[in-house]
């Protein structure tokens, strides 16, 4: 067909084909839209107004119209509600049974399910169902609900329920429609009824929600409920003993059975290791874990919250419908709409209140007049022989007392006059009649009065609410902060790693090869090779790092403590170079280069120390003329830290023979600083929180709770401390501490000084009776404490406060001992006044802490990074042993106030940068000290020069 052809020069084949074709651009625009809406609108998404879905507004609808105060079948619920739900008896049972386990709207007999064990309810004809007082008090009014006919218009029903609470919030909602979705999280109800109290008295409210399962949550980035918001819930475990885990509240979205697949899914993959999993839950959740022997629990409680669903995610998104179109809004705008509906659904009460208590009021007042005037005996009135003739009379007999009435009489009113019988008439007593108008005149005054302070009414009505049905319904999930969870520091060796040094592989299925360690199949490797390079890489099956590899090991992310021993020849100019370094933060698969990277660059020497040991070897030179001794020793002590990328100081520029150990080292590096995050509940190094002190070797960490259990602990950062914990420090075998404790037996409050013994890690041990009632008090670890205590003196029992040193009442005795009785008198009450001298630790840096240890480095040229090259003039003919400078001496504990720049007290040598070519230089030069005003705390320690100048030594 030629393009200049017109449609009526179509072939008639051609053209018939084109008649038959329909645009779908109307079936889009039309069809498909209104799907959309009415999927928006009518089923997925929830209303501002009383927070409820269609369906479920149907459903407590029904139960209304149906209510007798007698439960009925959730069958017979079901079927009265198809009266105004145009879908499937199905649809309308499980949104049933979803109001039902929410436990609020509907009292519920019979199997309605749990949605913490997952069980599903029973046949709709089983279970019953009726309206809970709550929602008969909150949900329901007739004269305020706005109505529309139902889907097949025989019946009515509610546009909104005029719901008179945050009950979207309480309850939650979750739905998926055309284009967009809504996931509104629970909240607590008495911390919605006191944040809708803050928004009536102009207060912000800050609401965070609290699930129905309990556990852990962690609301930080909540974001008020908003998109790209995120809550973490986690399982609440607890260690029973060192070989079992009680998992006893479980996260919100998860049930019991998925709860233990995942950790058998993840025991399975090698994640975690655990023996045995029970499912003990009844009313409570009770899941118990039994770990394998040689598990340590606190890295099983982080792995379970890594690996399972023990730990979960959700992101919230508040989306409502309001005026017809659906809105994202924050959680507390939600609160703040709720908040004022219910004020304005209020006054809308008062209004159709006082207008029925004014037309009581009329009305008893037309009677009243009626009969005391003898109307109804009236010639006119009885000879009346229609209605309009009597309405004639009537207002003629009336038209002195129109004034009394606040509106006009209707036809009606005078209607109601008439049907009355006549022997209430002849009964009627004026008195009574009198004190009812004067009631009601009392009530429309006091209901006045509501509308005028309309807001004190509202917060009294949620005042109210909090008093009837608060009781029980406290808040379940504890809010804290989590420290995020590294998989790779918990995760449990699972798979074997295997190395070819020669060809350069390693990986987990090179089983012919060299075993190289157990590893998790999420962690990386690092690898060095001999032409001094590095690089890390992820656990595979198989991968290729390069040949002549030297060391594989398990690489950990900033790790500073691992220190890597080198001594390489450069490939140039032959000098041989050693260095210390550690690995920190690196590119994974990405080569670095350890040497100054010349061709034929090789690595001599090299040791991995995981504590940053520093051993001493033997370098044995291969002959030459000019050397009169052809080996000496070198201690890596001697040599400082540095970066990876550092070029490392000269050995020799001689050919080395060959390098042996002589002795293994120490570890160069100081103990480990540990501070306690009382936000996260966890050790860290990081210097969040309290510090405990310096930590090495065999040191322990002392924590007491307020049972009076005491333990001690290693100082592993995987550690987790619990919750009843009330003193946590590093342990001191020789410090006395002071407790006050009630004992349950003699019902008298003892005090006693001890020392805590030192017992294995992980036992518990009591420092109180174990009488029932035992309680501990005070504890302290303060010299000298003082106590405030108030008591009864003498038989009139007159009260008084006394303060009471410890440390005088008795003497240090053994931890098991009862102590003695802090008074002779009633004590009501005691409270720790002084703590005294306590000491705590401090992170006080040193002098020397914190510089560069290649200050202390002597008689050696030191080769700065950036260096480009060296001479023969720089290396030394004969290598001269290290000359170290030694440390000086800690002084006193001082109290640091303020920094001042001074002079130093002592000269120190420093060692100064050389220039290519020249020898290393030792120059005294005065090293930077700051001066801080301090207390002398050591009398002795105090000296005056001969210039009459203070000095503390």
């Amino acid at each position: 067909m030629s393009d200049d052809l017109s449609e009526n020069q179509l072939p008639a084949d051609q053209d018939d084909k084109l008649h038959n074709i329909t645009s779908l651009d109307g079936l889009y625009e039309n069809w498909f839209l209104d799907y959309a809406s009415y999927v928006i609108l009518d089923r997925a998404v929830p209303h501002i107004n009383d927070g409820l879905k269609p369906v479920q507004r149907r459903i407590l609808h029904s139960l209304k119209e149906m209510d007798d105060g007698r439960f009925n079948k959730a069958a017979n619920v079901i079927g009265n509600t198809m009266k105004y739900h145009p879908h499937g008896d199905a649809s309308i049972g499980d949104a049933m049974v979803q109001i039902g386990q929410k436990n609020l709207l509907i009292d519920c007999q019979g199997n309605w399910g749990d949605p913490v064990t997952g069980d599903s309810a029973a046949a709709p004809r089983y279970i019953e169902a009726r309206l809970s007082k709550f929602a008969l008090d909150v949900v329901f009014n007739p004269d305020t609900t706005d109505w529309q006919a139902s889907y097949d218009g025989r019946n009515r029903e509610p546009i909104t329920l005029p719901v008179k609470f945050p009950l979207l919030l309480a309850q939650g909602a979750e739905g998926i429609a055309v284009g967009l979705a809504t996931k509104i999280l629970p909240h607590n109800f008495i911390e919605l009824l006191d944040a809708s109290i803050d928004v009536l008295k102009g207060i912000t409210p800050n609401l965070m929600p609290d699930f129905p399962t309990g556990g852990m949550a962690d609301a930080s980035a909540y974001n008020d409920g908003q998109r790209g918001g995120r809550v973490r819930i986690r399982a609440k475990i607890v260690e029973r003993d060192k070989k079992t885990l009680a998992i006893t509240e479980i996260p919100f979205s998860t049930t019991t059975g998925g709860l233990m697949e995942s950790i058998v899914a993840a025991n399975e993959k090698g994640k975690i290791k655990i023996k045995k999993i029970e499912d003990n839950t009844a009313n409570t959740v009770e899941i118990i874990v039994h770990l394998a022997p040689g598990i340590s629990p606190d890295v099983t409680i982080d792995a379970l919250y890594a690996f399972t669903d023990c730990e979960v995610s959700i992101s919230p998104n508040t989306c409502v419908i309001q005026h017809d179109k659906p809105r994202f809004m924050s959680v507390n705008d939600m609160l703040s709409e709720s908040t004022h509906n219910t004020r304005r659904l209020l006054k809308m009460e008062l209004e159709i209140k006082l207008k029925e208590l004014m037309e009581k009021i009329f009305f008893s007042s037309l009677l009243k007049i009626f009969i005391q005037e003898g109307m109804y005996k009236h010639p006119d009135y009885e000879t009346s022989t229609n209605f309009d003739v009597v309405v004639e009379v009537l207002n003629r007999l009336f038209t002195p007392f129109f004034p009394q009435f606040y509106r006009t009489i209707e036809p009606e009113d005078y209607k109601k006059l008439i049907d009355k019988p006549m022997s209430s008439i002849t009964r009627f007593d004026v008195k009574k009649t009198d004190e009812q108008i004067k009631n009601l005149e009392g009530e429309i005054k006091e209901v006045k009065h509501h509308l005028k302070h309309l807001t004190d009414y509202t917060i009294a009505w949620f005042l109210k609410l909090k008093e009837k049905y608060g009781k029980g319904r406290e808040r379940k999930t504890e809010l804290r902060t989590f420290d995020r969870v590294e998989a790779a520091q918990v995760a449990l060796a699972n798979v074997k790693l295997y190395v070819n040094r020669d060809d350069g592989f390693i990986g987990t299925g090179l089983k012919k090869d060299e075993f190289v360690c157990d590893c998790s199949d999420i962690d990386e490797i690092i690898v060095f090779r001999a032409d001094g390079k590095c690089m890390i890489s992820k656990v595979q099956d198989k991968v290729f790092v390069g040949k002549e590899i030297i060391h594989v090991a398990v690489f950990k992310k900033n790790d500073e403590r691992t220190v890597y021993n080198m001594i390489y020849k450069d490939g140039q100019s032959g000098v041989s170079y050693i260095k210390r370094f550690s690995v920190v933060g690196v590119t994974r698969d990405k080569e670095y280069d350890l040497t100054k990277g010349t061709k034929g660059t090789r690595v001599q020497y090299f040791t991995a120390n995981p504590n940053g040991e520093a051993e001493i070897v033997n370098i044995q030179l291969k002959p030459h003329s000019k050397l009169k001794k052809l080996q000496f020793d070198e201690d890596f002590a001697a040599i400082a830290i540095k970066g990876r990328a550092s070029m490392g100081n000269i050995v020799t520029k001689y050919p080395v023979k060959k390098i042996l150990l002589k002795s293994k080292g120490v570890s160069t590096l100081a103990g480990r600083k540990i501070w306690y995050d009382d936000i996260l509940k966890r050790l860290n190094a990081d210097g969040r929180g309290k510090y405990l002190g310096e930590f090495d070797g065999d040191d322990k960490i002392l924590t007491v709770l307020s049972t009076g259990i005491y333990e001690l602990t290693s100082f592993d950062l995987n550690n987790h401390f619990d919750d009843k914990m009330i003193l946590i420090e590093k342990y001191n075998p020789e410090k006395v501490y002071s407790v006050v404790h009630f004992e349950g037996k003699s019902k008298n409050y003892l005090v006693k000084r001890f020392v805590f013994e030192n017992t294995a890690i992980g036992k518990q041990t009591s420092i109180i009776s174990d009488e029932n009632g035992s309680k501990l008090i005070i504890i302290s670890g303060a010299k000298s404490p003082v106590v405030k205590v108030d008591q009864l003196r003498g038989k009139e029992q007159a009260p008084e406060t006394v303060e009471i040193e410890l440390a005088t009442l008795i003497d240090v005795k053994g931890m098991k001992a009862m102590g003695n009785r802090l008074s002779q008198q009633l004590v009501k009450k005691v409270e720790l006044l002084a703590a005294g001298e306590e000491e705590e630790p401090e992170a006080i840096v040193d002098d020397l802490e914190g510089d560069d240890p290649g200050e202390l480095e002597t008689d050696r040229a030191i080769v700065d990074d950036s260096e480009a090259a060296e001479t023969e003039e720089a290396a030394e003919e004969k290598p001269a042993a290290p000359e170290v400078k030694a440390p000086k001496p800690k002084a006193e504990p001082i109290k640091p106030v303020a920094e001042k720049q001074v002079e130093p007290p002592a000269k120190a040598v420093e060692p100064v940068k050389e220039e290519p070519g020249e020898p290393a230089k030792e120059e005294p030069a005065p090293a930077p000290h700051k001066k801080v005003d301090f207390e002398i705390t050591n009398p002795d320690d105090i000296e005056i020069d001969d210039k009459g100048q203070l000095g503390l030594f």
